[in-house]
């Protein structure tokens, strides 16, 4: 079978395509803000709901506590990824060697 060229892309990148990269980058920042609330609100919700089970006092505390570590967590996760998402990897490479297994 003789080798056919790829058909060059004619229809370059426009605004649309800018357009739509800086509204999901917009997404990415908002949910990066809104992790940790949410966090500390479920955290909470669980904590008050085995204060009700186990009638104790002090368990929403620690709830509310665990559910802020948990977003912190969350939310500096996501930062990482969306700073270090910025520049490297453009192409769709994930970092991995050329097989995709990790090693280099």
């Amino acid at each position: 079978m003789p080798y056919q060229r790829p058909i060059p892309d004619s229809n370059p990148r426009g605004k649309g395509a800018a357009l739509v990269d800086s509204i999901v980058q917009a997404e990415k920042m908002i949910q990066v803000v809104l992790v940790m609330p949410c966090a500390g609100f479920i955290g909470w919700l669980g904590g008050a709901l085995l204060d009700h089970v186990l009638h104790q006092t002090w368990i929403s505390m620690v709830g509310i506590v665990l559910g802020i570590i948990a977003g912190l967590v969350t939310a500096v996760r996501l930062a990482i990824a969306l700073v270090g998402g910025q520049g490297a990897n453009k192409n769709g490479a994930n970092g991995a060697g050329r097989d995709g297994s990790g090693e280099k």
